[in-house]
């Protein structure tokens, strides 16, 4: 695939949970990049070639998203752990690096805490701290991207306009890029912040061995206030970026890419 950046390859890796697809760019150490909820690989569109100057930047479909495999059960963040690990065989990784984003973080902290001998290194981007009171407050908030499909397509519209202030204006590219995974899954879009909120993520931190970095929108309302307090739980540094948000790899590509390479190759 041809962007305006670079060449990006993308294929499907068969896994014991059903085809998983990925894209990636350059060579050498392996990246492996977890989107948010309920998007794609496509988050990181233009991410992939500026990483993938310095390393193998791999970016994956979480199994019942993008071009994945579908899933018949319930989602949660365990199963889509589950499918990371699958990837990883399938690809012959014994080991890389774990680069999430919202939801991709959170299913990060699963596949460190559970198998840290196959993560080198983990850099959390907008991952929401998940706490009990966290779990108690967000079970009351009004669903994030939920929308009713209707006859006369105004959904939409409404999907549009949902996401439209996390995108700044001239940046309608992305914003379509996330309608299009959004309704892809239209029937269970809200399944993977459900998921989020279940977790218990208070058990799984304590077992993450892997140095770990934390990066976040300084506009992200939804997780920069859990920035500092994760930070302190894992012991690790953290960064904002001004000017960026909830979209943060897609608002800054380049400096998203650079904070990830700079990150990982200092292990």
């Amino acid at each position: 695939m041809q962007t305006r950046l670079g060449t990006i390859r993308r294929r499907y890796a068969d896994t014991p949970l059903g085809q998983i697809h990925v894209a990636e760019c350059g060579s050498g150490r392996p990246v492996l990049f977890l989107h948010q909820t309920p998007r794609s690989w496509t988050e990181y569109i233009d991410v992939l070639p500026h990483a993938g100057r310095d390393v193998r930047a791999i970016a994956m479909d979480t199994l019942g998203f993008g071009q994945s495999a579908r899933v018949d059960g319930p989602f949660s963040i365990e199963l889509f752990a589950d499918g990371v690990l699958a990837l990883m065989d399938a690809l012959d990784l014994e080991s890389a690096a774990l680069v999430g984003h919202h939801t991709g973080g959170v299913v990060a902290v699963e596949v460190a805490a559970r198998r840290p001998e196959r993560v080198d290194a983990l850099l959390l981007s907008g991952t929401p701290l998940v706490t009990p009171e966290r779990r108690e407050r967000v079970r009351s908030r009004a669903p994030i991207d939920h929308i009713e499909p209707s006859a006369d397509g105004a959904h939409l519209t409404a999907l549009w306009h949902r996401r439209r202030a996390f995108y700044p204006p001239g940046r309608e590219d992305a914003l379509g890029r996330f309608v299009i995974d959004a309704l892809a899954v239209l029937d269970r879009v809200e399944e993977g912040h459900v998921a989020v909120n279940d977790y218990r993520m208070e058990d799984r931190l304590p077992h993450i061995e892997a140095p770990v970095h934390l990066v976040c929108g300084a506009d992200d309302a939804y997780s920069m206030p859990d920035q500092a307090p994760m930070a302190e739980l894992l012991g690790c540094t953290v960064r904002a970026v001004e000017g960026a948000g909830v979209a943060l790899p897609e608002q800054r590509p380049a400096e998203f890419a650079r904070e990830v390479v700079s990150f990982v190759t200092s292990r």
